[in-house]
């Protein structure tokens, strides 16, 4: 039988979002808080000295391709495994030696959800409200409507992406001052996930603070505050929301009517790998140089044009290479 590790929360001890539970000595204190964080495994260093710092409030974005060691990063935070060395804290404690009581403020979705596959989502709903001494929280049901979620099927039976509301669910219904997520929108469609972006949004109007993990930069981009990127288990960038958007590489392609000169479209700042074949040009340009880009290419005759963004790796090996050593999980 799966444990159900798979969501904490708050108790009725617990403190409530905006309660000063984020402050000691009337002095504010961060919500998240890593210093030189490592992680070894074995011959493999997963994290390599992770410094972040997250405070009361944010929906902070934590970015990187698959294997930089953003699951790692969270388990730390969590108290599911320990790190090497350095300091991990949430609300000001060690993320290690108060875990028991820590788990009592923060809902976790991890990214490989853990249920009990003969429990039904009421039964689980039930059974971790009582954990918290919630009884049935009446929230429960709001949001399984609002992610178009079957409670009565039992959790055997349900797809990757029903298995992953029902996490999210139980998380969010508990109310707590932290949610930590690790990919929780996989495996959800669109119109879901513009529902799950909202509870993200009224989660952070009631003072609750979140970390979102995710290697899909469009989808941070709607909810974040603001960004880290890790890249080979190193913290390579912390930037507000608008400048790592502005850095979003896009390939564009456009098709003209004879002939033109390649000159003005390497000219554009920010643009790279300009090519021109057979009256077609190709080439990758961040958000911020798109417009002078279109701006140029209108000057000619135009047959046709796209413009797709890029994976995020693309752009971390365009902006954030140059770290070094080999990725962890």
């Amino acid at each position: 039988m799966a444990h159900a590790a798979y969501v904490v929360g708050s108790g009725p001890s617990a403190l409530s979002p905006g309660d000063g539970a984020c402050e000691r000595g009337g002095v504010g204190i961060p919500v998240i808080e890593c210093a030189g964080v490592t992680k070894r495994f074995g011959a493999t260093e997963a994290l390599r000295g992770v410094d972040l710092v997250v405070e009361a409030g944010e929906v902070f974005g934590y970015l990187g391709p698959n294997g930089a060691g953003k699951t790692t990063t969270l388990r730390i935070l969590m108290g599911l495994t320990r790190a090497s060395g350095g300091r991990a804290g949430l609300f000001g404690l060690d993320a290690w030696a108060h875990r028991d009581g820590l788990h009592r403020r923060v809902g976790y979705v991890p990214g490989d959800v853990a249920l009990y596959p003969r429990l039904t989502g009421q039964d689980h709903i039930d059974y971790v409200g009582h954990l918290h001494g919630l009884g049935r929280p009446p929230e429960a049901a709001v949001l399984a409507e609002r992610l178009d979620l079957d409670l009565g099927r039992p959790a055997r039976q349900l797809s990757r992406g029903n298995r992953q509301k029902l996490a999210l669910v139980l998380a969010v219904m508990i109310r707590p001052e932290l949610l930590v997520l690790d990919e929780p929108s996989s495996g959800l469609d669109p119109l879901v996930q513009r529902e799950f972006h909202a509870i993200l949004d009224e989660h952070g109007s009631r003072g609750g603070t979140v970390l979102l993990s995710s290697h899909v930069l469009s989808e941070v981009q709607r909810v974040a505050t603001r960004i880290g990127v890790l890249s080979a288990g190193r913290v390579v960038a912390v930037e507000q929301l608008g400048a790592l958007r502005a850095k979003s590489l896009h390939h564009v392609e456009a098709q003209f009517e004879g002939r033109v000169d390649v000159a003005p479209f390497a000219a554009v700042p920010g643009v790279r790998d300009v090519r021109l074949e057979d009256g077609v040009l190709r080439c990758d340009a961040p958000q911020a140089s798109l417009d002078p880009l279109l701006k140029a290419v209108a000057h000619h005759p135009l047959v046709d044009l796209t413009c797709t963004e890029a994976e995020l790796e693309e752009t971390f090996l365009a902006y954030y290479s140059g770290t070094g050593g080999t990725d962890a999980a």
